[in-house]
Order: C-alpha cells, then structure tokens, then sequence
C-alpha cells in the first residue's frame, strides 16, 4: 500500500496562509487557500499567499485535484482563492456564508462561473479517493467546519479552526456526537489547530463579549466606533443587537465590511433592522449620541479605515473628542507595533480607546489548552500532527499530546513544505517541497523576491544617493562638478563637507582608473566613504557620460 502524503503549504510555522494537499497517489484535495499579512519589515507588499508551485508540478505529472474545501470565512483561509484558481481548475466546496464571501472574491477577480458548490455541516463530499464527512465547529465566525476524511490508509480528522464554544452567539453548538463517532470507528491522524496551545484553561465564549458591549453602550456618551474585522459576522451581529438596543444607529466604514454584510444578511447570518443602517454620509451629520461606526482595521493598517481615522486622512469622517473607539480584535503576531502606534493616534485625537484586557471586548476563537486535550481525548487518535500556528505553538501543542499518552514517534511536527507521509502503522517525515512566501504587490504576484525586498530594507533604513558624473572626452577629466541628488540620507545642504569629500574621491577614481568600469569604481568608492562617515550604506548609483 503506497502512503498518503500530507504536503502543509502553508499555516505551519507561522499564522495566516493556510493551505494543505492531501494526496494520494494521482488523487489530491485541497483544504483552505488562505493569505496572511505582511510583517513590518515587507514593505510595499500588499499580502502574501502560499507557493503551491508543487501542486502545479504535480499536474503535469498526473494528478487531479478533485476540489478545493474551504473550512470557514476568514481571509488567512479564504483570501487566495483567486490565485489558485488561475493555476488549479478545481471545484470549490463550501458551506453557504463561506461560500457567499468566496463568491464575492471569485466575482471580482473574474471567476464568477467557476463551479461553486455548497453544503451544509454534515454533509458527506466524494472527492475522488477521498470521501470527506464535515461537522460543525464553533469559531469567531459562523459556517465553519471541520473534516473526517477517509483515505485509503485510514480516518484522518482536521480540526479547523475551533473552540469548544458551550454558549456560541448563533445558538449552534460543535458536533460532540461526531467527534465521539470518530473516535468510535478509529481516528489514524488528528491534525488540530494549535494556535492556543500555550494558552492556559479555556477560551471564553463568545457570548461574554454582550456584557463588555453593553457597558459601554451604556456609559458613552459620543460616537462609538468598533473596529473588527469585515469577516467577523458574529462580531457585527452584537454590535447591531447592542446599537438597536440603546437606541443608535449604524454605519458601515470599509468596503469589504459592507460586502461581507450584505452576503450575511441575504444568507440569514445576519439579522439587522430595516432601519438600523445609515450610510457614511449621513452618519456625519447625526448627533454623537445617536451612532456606532463598525470600521475595519483592527490590525493597524494605514489604508484601512481604521487607520485612516487615526491619522485624519478620512474622506468623509474625523475622530474627535469624546468618541469611542472600541478594538474588537487582537493583533496578528507581527503587527503588535501597527496597532499600538494607531490606538495612541486615536488617544492623541481625544478618542477613548477600549480594548482587551481593559474589557473583553475579543475573545479568541481559538482553543486554549484545555479544549485542546478535550478533541484529543474525544478522538483518541494514532497519530497526531499539530497545525495552523507558529512553531513555538505546535512544538507546545506536541508536548500536550504526549501528556495525553501520543508516543513522541507519532507524532509530527513539521513546517511549510514537508512532506508527511502516513500509512495504516506508520508515520514518517518525507522529502521536503517549496513552501515559502508568495508575495503580492499591487498587480505583482511573486515578481518581488528576497533580492528586492532586501533592496527596499535598504532603501527604507539608509536611503539612496545618486551622482551624475560628466566627463570631458577629450581630456578625460571632470566637465563639472558632480551633481548629487539624496534622498533619505543626508540633506545636502547640511553635508557640505561630505559632498565636497566625495566629489575628492571622483576625482581620484577618474585619475587612477584606466579602461576599467568607471561607473562600478565610484559606486563602491562612494559607499565605502558614505559608510565611513556615517555608518549607513545608502544605495549609491553613479552615472557617467562624456560630453
């Protein structure tokens, strides 16, 4: 019997662009297509999304793709539908919101009439080989759902994103009884969500988040502004019950929000008065008192509108003194410095800013430690492979399943790119494939690669420097002074000495520099005298032209 290979493409070592391959033989499933964010330090990316180069490699060798299954709404596992359909013509199954907000992805990047299909938790999908039973799990986001996937090699059960919610906001409970089921016929391999694994106890519901709500409903007396994000229907289904309940109205300040919003409300995840909602433009000329504003960019991004209203650069809004800006959302790993540096534009611009742990306005929708050991005993599987978090939490996550009795042996924690490889008695780490980074800038999709984006570290921590240098052809020597142009480095203005130190050093290099490269040889005699001086190596760019 040939093994089953798990191949992880993204979401393993890192939190956000969730994408996995099951495959095998010829047969394969995609579960999830999700983007992440980028760090601080990625400037000028837009976002990033999975290499599933090995997939298109593994096409033109015979394999099928039989579908595409997409767990639940979130961008970090939704968000790349576009760019795996442009290279991977396969259907895509979702429940009926997860499919909504796919439908609005696919529409906009023109893939409108690609086949789409939906189901309901429960559902059994024949995908090829694999025929996969979906449950109900309980997340920050309604409609998600997780996987028992028989394979020939046995029952492999994926966790998705979960929490074992006991009071969940929409009323619907996780599937316990189908968990035990599994557990009951025989679980191979548990891949479970480990982004909690260092996380204490239990995940609050997402229920005790109505009573932080309404506190400060009751105590504001300005405008209310929460920012969530757009995928977080729950979220703007409390903030509408709570808005109605004390008598304001609402507005909607994010595109996206506004089309999540209405795929909701059109597909019953949403239940919103007829007359709860104003647009931007009319909020603006209502009393404080009588408003909240449900914003998009709780992780500090300087175009979302968040952020825009941090640094007054909004079209039609502006905080002002005794607003409330309420930050219904924790930061992603890496964008703890956005955040933080955009709540104290809001503070400095009069706003009163709430945010866990001051209240709980968030509570993740994660499984902590408890929760976690809880779908480990309901299934009882062979083996276990920790996923959907940086490393530290899937190394924290193995030890809690070998406090649970999971021999070390079975248990696999890997990174992007490796391969797993499972039969009916074994579990082996396999070759390992490309897993990195896609990055994608404005139209770009993977034309910026590690050499650009360390050039524009540079660019962005030294700043640049060029020198038009003109030389006389006949006599071989300067024209004219040199003509620098910086920016980011120094002000010329105030470097007079440094300017008239460099324009020594052409001229020696003119003198002394006979049939070589002239342009390369004042370059690295410029940075060489720029490090010198400053101890920053600007990007230096010489041009040479006789005259």
């Amino acid at each position: 019997m040939q093994p089953l290979k798990i191949v992880p493409l993204g979401g393993l070592g890192e939190i956000g662009k969730n994408m996995m391959l099951l495959e095998y033989g010829d047969d394969g499933v995609i579960i999830d297509v999700g983007i992440m964010f980028p760090e601080n330090d990625m400037l000028g990316i837009d976002y990033i999304i999975p290499d599933f180069g090995y997939v298109i490699n593994r096409l033109e060798e015979g394999l099928t793709v039989h579908g595409v299954v997409v767990t639940h709404g979130h961008e970090d596992h939704t968000g790349a539908i576009s760019h795996v359909l442009e290279a991977i013509k396969a259907p895509v199954y979702a429940t009926a919101l997860t499919a909504g907000l796919l439908e609005v992805k696919m529409r906009q990047a023109g893939y409108g009439d690609h086949p789409l299909n939906v189901f309901q938790a429960g559902d059994r999908l024949q995908l090829g080989i694999f025929e996969i039973e979906t449950f109900h799990v309980c997340h920050s986001i309604p409609d998600g759902v997780g996987l028992g996937i028989t394979t020939p090699v046995g029952l492999i059960v994926h966790s998705s994103d979960f929490k074992f919610d006991h009071t969940p906001v929409d009323g619907w409970p996780p599937d316990f009884a189908k968990l035990a089921e599994f557990s009951q016929r025989g679980v191979l391999a548990l891949l479970s969500d480990s982004t909690n694994a260092d996380n204490p106890g239990w995940t609050p519901s997402e229920s005790v988040i109505d009573a932080a709500f309404e506190e400060v409903f009751r105590q504001a007396t300005g405008r209310i502004i929460v920012a969530t994000f757009a995928s977080l229907i729950s979220r703007i289904q409390q903030v509408a019950t709570a808005a109605e309940r004390h008598g304001r109205k609402m507005a909607i300040a994010g595109f996206s929000m506004q089309e999540y919003i209405k795929v909701a409300t059109r597909l019953g995840y949403l239940n919103l008065p007829p007359d709860l909602l104003v647009n931007i433009e009319q909020a603006n000329k209502m009393k404080p008192s009588e408003l909240v504003i449900m914003a998009t960019g709780t992780q500090g991004e300087p175009s979302a509108v968040l952020g825009r209203l941090a640094w007054g650069r909004h079209r039609v809004l502006e905080v002002e003194r005794g607003d409330t800006v309420i930050m219904s959302a924790h930061p992603i790993p890496g964008n703890e410095e956005l955040v933080h540096r955009t709540m104290n534009k809001l503070i400095q611009r009069g706003a009163s800013v709430i945010y866990d742990p001051l209240l709980p306005v968030h509570v993740s929708g994660h499984a902590s430690r408890e929760e976690l050991k809880l779908l480990i005993n309901l299934v009882r599987p062979k083996f276990f492979v920790p996923i959907h978090g940086e490393l530290r939490h899937l190394t924290e996550h193995s030890r809690l399943a070998q406090s649970l009795g999971i021999p070390e042996q079975h248990i696999a924690v890997v990174e992007n790119g490796t391969v797993i490889e499972l039969t009916p008695d074994t579990l082996t780490v396999g070759e390992r494939v490309p897993g990195g980074y896609v990055f994608v800038d404005g139209a770009g999709v993977g034309d910026v690669g590690p050499i650009v984006m360390r050039d524009r570290e540079i660019l962005g921590r030294d700043g640049f420097v060029t020198v038009q240098v003109l030389i006389d052809r006949d006599t071989g020597e300067l024209s004219e002074r040199p003509e620098f142009v910086s920016r980011g480095f120094v002000y010329l203005r105030e470097a007079a000495d440094l300017v008239t130190a460099a324009e020594h050093v052409i001229e020696e290099i003119i003198a002394t520099t006979n049939g070589g490269d002239l342009t390369r040889a004042i370059q690295d005699a410029l940075s060489r005298l720029f490090y010198n001086e400053t101890k920053r190596r600007p990007m230096t760019f010489a041009f040479v032209r006789e005259v």
